[in-house]
């Protein structure tokens, strides 16, 4: 009889995470809320960033509130100076970084004929200029300790298709996050950083909460992303939180570079 490995007698243990280290930043948006919810219910260790003060606190208050553990620093990933700030949060309190997850984002729609260039910036710094930024940060950092490291960055099914709605700011930046997702696995695989990224379609979130309205823009919006999605739905941050600790876990170990799409099916047809 073939040796059973110890992963195959324990399937789970492969998503251990109790311990870990993760910088989380946009951590008082869905997608930030939830991985940090999900890590802290793992046993995992945190140090959020964000923009607003009292919502960070909020997201901190509910980690607490599993027994989780956390730090927290009021500040976007806009210069690399706000980038090694966060890092040196996370290493005053815990000495170490293991994870990074890099989902703080932002977008203005707004057809290219009418929008204005400061849009459009805005737009593209928040979503690639701060990853980009980060990732230089902490991995930077990883590679003078010869340490191992994972990447998770948020981009979109945008990144690939486009869209009616004046999206040239977001699509665009949606499909850099896919291209620095690939270099930067390619670049830093002999380091032992995976870098991969997330894809969803429309979920559930502050920014998107219109969609779910019942007002007449709401409904229509609605029903023509529907229209798209074989599981007949829109996403909830739930969706994508399997996802997330599987990238984050030791599980995914041989995934790097990949743009994983969870969208109902969207972009299979």
């Amino acid at each position: 009889m073939a040796e059973i490995s110890a992963q195959l007698r324990d399937p789970l243990s492969a998503f251990a995470v109790a311990g870990k280290v993760a910088i989380i930043t946009g951590a008082s948006g869905a997608f930030g809320r939830g991985c940090a919810l999900t890590l802290a219910a793992m046993g995992g260790r945190l140090c959020l960033a964000a923009g607003s003060a009292g919502e960070l606190a909020e997201v901190a208050d509910e980690v607490r509130a599993l027994g989780g553990e956390c730090v927290t620093i009021q500040r976007r990933p806009d210069s690399l100076e706000d980038a090694e700030a966060i890092l040196k949060t996370a290493l005053d309190a815990y000495g170490t970084v293991d994870q990074l997850v890099i989902a703080s984002g932002y977008n203005k729609a707004g057809f290219i004929q009418d929008q204005p260039l400061e849009e459009w910036e805005a737009v593209m710094n928040a979503n690639v200029r701060g990853n980009w930024l980060m990732a230089k940060a902490v991995g930077s950092w990883w590679i003078d300790q010869k340490k191992r490291g994972k990447v998770l960055m948020m981009s979109s099914v945008r990144g690939r298709h486009g869209n009616v709605s004046g999206y040239t700011g977001y699509c665009t930046s949606k499909g850099a996050t896919d291209a620095l997702t690939r270099v930067l696995a390619t670049e830093w695989a002999k380091y032992g950083i995976t870098v991969n990224s997330i894809a969803p379609t429309v979920f559930r979130s502050k920014l998107t909460a219109w969609m779910w309205s019942e007002d007449e823009v709401g409904q229509a919006t609605r029903a023509r992303s529907l229209a798209r999605i074989p599981l007949g739905r829109l996403g909830e941050v739930e969706d994508l939180m399997g996802m997330a600790l599987y990238l984050l876990s030791p599980a995914s170990d041989f995934c790097t570079g990949q743009i994983m799409y969870v969208d109902g099916g969207l972009t299979a047809g």
